[in-house]
């Protein structure tokens, strides 16, 4: 089935670039609405906001044409413990030393939602990726936040950058770490849209 067009309900460049790896044509309308959580669980924290997020675009672009819109959130978990984005260089100095010699999870939470003239339908998931970092001296950690590249990450770390030498190892999907589990996005829509990304 064809459809008019693709939302990314997102401004993230990482999103971005994995939407475009596997040759999605899309928009960003990105969604500037507050996030409110009601849980602390990471898999149910990303599939809250990844929903929160594709509803409030559905909303602002609502206009009677066959389109989807794809919502996503990534968070960092250690030992079940959200950990957001750095508030400074010391706040990610003790996130990566909780992090190191150890193993971690990337949850990211995707939202689906199709709609046309007559109705909307919604389907959320969620991908789970273990990630397996080596042992880290304190200038280890020193090097790489004085790249600056930490402080906008969940977790003050980003796989594809210069942190990708200290990690060891991953059990699940690549993407998901980076921001969007591709592979798993384009099955469900196929699924249940009948839809090829």
């Amino acid at each position: 089935m064809k459809i008019d067009e693709v939302i990314l309900a997102s401004k993230s460049p990482r999103r971005r670039e994995l939407l475009d790896q596997i040759g999605v044509v899309y928009r960003c309308v990105p969604s500037e609405k507050p996030e409110v959580l009601t849980s602390t669980i990471p898999k149910d924290v990303v599939m809250e906001l990844s929903r929160q997020k594709a509803s409030d675009v559905a909303e602002i672009v609502e206009d009677g044409r066959e389109r989807l819109i794809i919502g996503s959130d990534t968070v960092v978990a250690f030992e079940d413990k959200i950990l957001g984005k750095p508030k400074d260089e010391q706040d990610a100095f003790d996130m990566i030393l909780m992090l190191s010699g150890k193993t971690h999870e990337v949850y990211t939470g995707v939202t689906v939602i199709y709609q046309n003239e007559s109705q909307q339908e919604i389907h959320t998931f969620y991908e789970c990726t273990k990630v397996f970092v080596d042992n880290l001296s304190e200038q280890n950690i020193r090097d790489y936040i004085a790249t600056g590249e930490p402080m906008d990450k969940a977790g003050s770390y980003g796989i594809q950058g210069y942190f990708g030498k200290y990690v060891t190892g991953i059990e699940g999907d690549y993407n998901n770490v980076v921001g969007l589990p591709v592979s798993r996005l384009y099955r469900e829509v196929k699924e249940k849209f009948s839809i090829e990304l």
